[in-house]
């Protein structure tokens, strides 16, 4: 009795720089069906950053809209803060911070929602926009809220009349949670439900045959003598 021969290793995965047979037309490249191309991805990348920083107006809105304000006191000599003990101007602070955290999440939501297949590009796109719209919705808040000119608000109150100090964002860190939120939250979109790579498809190569089928002879590989 003869050993049957040692059945052929598989093959190895195709060389995407190894030239095509003759007669053979190339095969397209993978990376060219799946992704888009760089003038499409920077394009796309220049729309989202310009959305994403218009949005910052909505976000300075909001900011202006919901941030307790700090209530001063004029002595017609001075301006004091009516209660020394108010945390107003944190509240302020962290009123700005969950705003932009939640515009980063959704900004990231929506860039994900629309273009999945979207490269590093975007991702550039999408962070540079976060802090440039929460750069932007610093300003407009402040711009909208009460005058930075202290001393001519507390005129036109009058002596012993409360009014509203300027809105003012102390903890400049804060700026940065637009674009850390929407990093993180586009990463985890990504991971959870981005498109995956195809599994490779194993070639069987003619060389060998024709490839075994289930619960019969291959005549390539011999078989037993008896």
């Amino acid at each position: 009795m003869t050993a049957p021969l040692t059945p052929p290793h598989q093959p190895q995965h195709d060389d995407p720089w190894q030239t095509p047979p003759a007669g053979e037309s190339p095969r397209p490249a993978a990376d060219a069906e799946k992704w888009p191309d760089m003038k499409t991805e920077v394009r796309q990348a220049v729309v989202v950053l310009v959305a994403v920083t218009v949005s910052g107006l909505l976000l300075g809105l909001l900011w202006m809209s919901l941030a307790p304000s700090v209530p001063l006191v004029s002595d017609a000599t001075a301006v004091f803060l009516k209660d020394t003990e108010g945390e107003e101007a944190i509240a302020a602070d962290g009123t700005f911070l969950l705003l932009a955290l939640a515009f980063g999440a959704v900004s990231a939501g929506l860039v994900f929602l629309f273009h999945r297949r979207g490269g590093i590009a975007l991702v550039v796109g999408l962070a540079a926009g976060g802090l440039l719209g929460a750069v932007l919705a610093w300003k407009f808040g402040v711009e909208l809220g009460p005058t930075s000119d202290v001393v001519a608000h507390a005129k036109q109150a009058g002596k012993g009349v409360t009014f509203d100090a300027p809105l003012e964002l102390h903890a400049k860190g804060a700026l940065l949670a637009w674009p850390v939120a929407a990093m993180v939250v586009h990463l985890a979109l990504t991971a959870l439900f981005g498109p995956r790579d195809p599994e490779p498809e194993w070639e069987w190569n003619t060389a060998y045959g024709s490839a075994p089928q289930p619960g019969g002879e291959n005549p390539s590989w011999g078989s037993p003598e008896k």
